[in-house]
């Protein structure tokens, strides 16, 4: 019975895994693109680069809560994994590496740059600004590739 229980375990993990790496490369990949580049869309420039920063801001805020729930799940598979005695380095590391850097994204990435926000737009001008929004590029980079690194390698060993 234990066994089913770790097989339906493990699919629900490897389904969480996906939705948010999902979720994260689409945010990316195709909500950030399309937000800054309002005006294509709207036939003239309505919003601001700053108004479409706070549009974008919202839906990184939102994205957040994915990616507390994924460290959350992330935690408690691989340390119910570890605890099991069914350790893998690999893993480990990119657990560890998943939430750190999930962890830095929604928690000092994202919440500075809303403080900057609140300051107005000429503070998201600035050079600090700049490196502080690169930096939650950067964080965000790693959180997706240590997720896809979870989600190959849990689905390897499963697999066997």
């Amino acid at each position: 019975m234990e066994q089913k229980t770790n097989k339906y375990f493990t699919i629900i993990y490897l389904l969480i895994l996906g939705v948010v790496l999902g979720a994260t490369i689409y945010a990316g990949a195709v909500v950030a693109p399309v937000t800054f580049h309002s005006e294509k869309w709207l036939g003239g420039e309505l919003l601001s680069r700053f108004q479409e920063g706070l549009i974008m801001t919202e839906n990184f805020i939102r994205l957040g809560y994915f990616i507390l729930f994924a460290m959350i799940v992330i935690f408690i598979y691989e340390g119910y994994q570890y605890k099991r005695f069914n350790r893998d380095l690999i893993k480990t590391l990119s657990a560890l590496g998943a939430i750190m850097s999930g962890a830095l994204f929604k928690y000092f990435y994202m919440d500075s740059i809303i403080q900057m926000q609140m300051q107005g737009e000429s503070v998201v001008e600035s050079t600090i600004f700049e490196n502080m929004h690169k930096g939650s590029e950067i964080a965000l980079t790693l959180f997706m590739v240590f997720i896809a690194i979870l989600f190959v390698r849990t689905l390897q060993k499963e697999l066997k």
